[in-house]
């Protein structure tokens, strides 16, 4: 039988997107939220200059 036959078949089912849980979203939040202001005090720590307008 020659290859050139077209084969109908049933499209497969796309598999659902991931869905985060909220308590994930949550804590990854946060720990971005702790990680900025890591940076920021590292940052100013490191360079020795104090952030516009504060007093020191």
């Amino acid at each position: 039988m020659s290859d050139n036959v077209i084969k109908f078949q049933r499209p497969k089912q796309p598999k659902p997107p991931r869905q985060t849980p909220p308590w994930l979203k949550r804590v990854l939040t946060i720990l971005a939220v702790i990680a900025a202001f890591a940076a920021i005090y590292i940052y100013f720590s490191l360079t020795g200059t104090s952030p516009q307008g504060a007093p020191g």
